[in-house]
């Protein structure tokens, strides 16, 4: 069934947007909608224009995004390029929006001598998609900074929170309520001289050396479990370089999935199970992925 807008909203959308234009992965199928927001009151009255039968999906840099062959059924909206503001609202505190890359953050950070910062460099995403996970990097995590955040539901109703209203974990966030997305956080440093650029520098080097960067990927597919590394025990587990069509298990580093050129959906899922049912096998334990796997099967 073909999705059904208010006249209003339709010049304000792309129809059946190639998913694979907006992921990392380079693959994926179309979205129903395409949707990318002026700023927040522009989003809050898209989203109250919304059918409230009609599914949204939200993307940043779609770093930590599949989405399968056949595409994603409803409207997708896009915070990256549209939420985009970063400022200093006192000496260690800055509001920063959704659609922030992360990797803005930790340069910002490092011109205005705050910390820790630099973990945020190695995040290929945006502060929402941050926020949404709890995403982190070389020992840092995003809600260890926050203090609050501001969302937004259906109704176009914008919320501020406390941080201490979110339950977090290691790659892990439950909201204080259903429907609500992250348009914002205010995030706390301590005063870091003579961390910075160096040290963003010094860590993306390190990254350089041990990832596949410039590669088609995701980021780390697996989370790690309790006292152990992911990339340990697919590389034990014989998987580095095993590949079905153009995607493959990084040559690398075993916990990213590589798409060498012509990829499909399907076929990272498949390696994806594979590296599962396969750790498992040999390691007895069950890999999880942080990667969110959206939309429908070709």
């Amino acid at each position: 069934m073909s999705l059904v807008l208010p006249a209003a909203l339709e010049p304000r959308v792309r129809r059946n947007e190639p998913m694979s234009r907006h992921t990392t992965w380079h693959a994926g199928g179309p979205a129903d909608a395409w949707f990318v927001p002026r700023d927040v009151a522009d989003l809050a009255a898209f989203l109250r224009g919304l059918p409230g039968e009609v599914p949204v999906t939200w993307v940043g840099l779609g770093s930590n995004l599949l989405v399968r062959d056949a595409g994603i059924r409803g409207v997708v909206i896009s915070l990256h390029g549209a939420l985009n503001g970063l400022e200093r609202v006192d000496e260690t505190t800055l509001r920063v929006e959704a659609g922030v890359p992360c990797a803005r953050i930790a340069r910002q950070c490092a011109r205005w001598e705050l910390g820790p910062a630099e973990f945020f460099a190695g995040i290929p995403g945006t502060l929402g998609g941050a926020l949404a996970m709890n995403a982190g990097a070389w020992g840092g995590e995003t809600w260890r900074q926050v203090a609050e955040v501001e969302t937004i539901d259906r109704a176009g109703t914008l919320r501020v929170r406390a941080a201490a209203e979110y339950d977090v974990g290691y790659r892990r966030v439950v909201a204080p309520a259903p429907g609500e997305w992250f348009v914002a956080a205010t995030l706390r440093f301590g005063h870091h001289a003579g961390g910075g650029a160096d040290a963003i520098r010094s860590l993306l080097e390190r990254r350089l050396a041990s990832q596949p960067i410039g590669a088609w990927s995701c980021g780390s597919v697996f989370t790690n479990p309790p006292g152990d590394h992911a990339a340990r025990l697919i590389e034990s587990a014989g998987l580095k370089g095993y590949r079905v069509g153009d995607a493959q298990v990084s040559a690398k580093h075993a916990n990213f999935i590589v798409n060498l050129g012509q990829a499909r959906a399907a076929d990272l899922e498949s390696v994806i199970r594979h590296v599962q049912e396969t750790v498992e096998r040999v390691h007895g334990i069950r890999l999880h992925p942080e990667v969110r796997i959206v939309g429908d099967v070709a």
